[in-house]
């Protein structure tokens, strides 16, 4: 019998009975469970500043994730703990969110609301569409991949960028390398982020990436806020336009001139926070303790710990 810790009583409800699991509720910023843990299940938000407290609980073997990213928690738990992310659970809400900010910046929608809030007509001309745009995203896992299955019908034209060059999908022909991106930035009309943070990517949006795209193109990112150099977004502004799901840094303080800055749309991190997310965690829940109650390893491993 696995023993499986939820952060709270409507996770346990809500996942339901699995064969050869035995359940209990565990939020991380309580005391430590006295017996033996197996799997626990991280809380949503925020799972890399309270998962230190894992280190008091027996027994624990994995901890499961209920996001895509995973950037501070293995600085949280113990090496010898594996660690599963939630692959594929936020690629429907993410990828919808990605596709919004850019028709919201691409179609004046920002400029429209703050109009409407003073009662004023206003008609800038045309605007850039999303068709016949040149778009180029960096970041082709699952998340990736779900924004090029929406950009495609909206008529643009996708370059895809990972880590190392493969080639390509029923979507895209081939996958370039991100040592390819000073040939391919001068040529993007939007760029979309949506790498891992990562060491090579912290800072991958600087000066010198900025510098080499068009003016006017626009940049989305729905990776993570380091993966941009904020003081470089803000030397930008005026010629690059951005719209960011993610902050560095985050929250987004009070005052912080990127508020402020001309052709910036922001949004508070809420890219995996629909109504989507909730029925595929619970199915992505079910199917992950359910291998693991039929004594089978767990997927989505980001580190291996005691099941190398």
């Amino acid at each position: 019998m696995v023993r499986v810790s939820f952060p709270d009583a409507d996770w346990l409800a809500d996942v339901g009975a699995v064969e050869g699991v035995e359940p209990l509720v565990w939020n991380p910023r309580d005391e430590p469970p006295a017996e033996p843990v197996d799997v626990v299940v991280a809380p949503y938000l925020g799972a890399a500043a309270k998962l230190a407290a894992v280190a008091g609980v027996p027994g624990v073997r994995l901890v499961q994730l209920l996001t895509a990213g995973y950037d501070g928690v293995f600085d949280a738990v113990p090496e010898h703990i594996a660690v599963a992310n939630a692959a594929g659970l936020h690629d429907a809400s993410t990828a919808e969110l990605a596709l919004a900010l850019i028709l919201a910046s691409q179609r004046g929608i920002p400029g429209f609301v703050r109009a409407q809030d003073k009662g004023e007509w206003s008609r800038p001309g045309f605007l850039p569409s999303l068709a016949d745009r040149r778009v180029l995203l960096i970041g082709y896992g699952s998340v990736g991949r779900a924004i090029v299955q929406r950009l495609l019908p909206f008529e643009t034209r996708v370059t895809a960028v990972a880590s190392r060059p493969r080639p390509g999908d029923d979507l895209i022909a081939t996958v370039h390398g991100i040592d390819e991106l000073p040939r391919l930035l001068p040529d993007a009309e939007i760029v979309v982020l949506v790498v891992p943070l990562v060491d090579s990517t912290r800072h991958l949006v600087d000066d010198a990436f900025l510098a080499a795209l068009p003016d006017d193109a626009l940049v989305v990112n729905v990776a993570r806020g380091p993966v941009v150099d904020t003081e470089a977004v803000l030397r930008h502004t005026g010629r690059i336009r951005f719209a960011a799901d993610v902050t560095d840094p985050e929250p987004l303080p009070d005052g912080h001139p990127l508020w402020s800055a001309p052709e910036v749309l922001i949004s508070p991190h809420i890219g995996g926070m629909s109504s989507a997310m909730r029925p595929r965690a619970i199915a992505l829940l079910r199917h992950q303790l359910g291998r693991l109650g039929r004594g089978e390893p767990p997927e989505h491993l980001v580190r291996a710990g005691e099941y190398s």
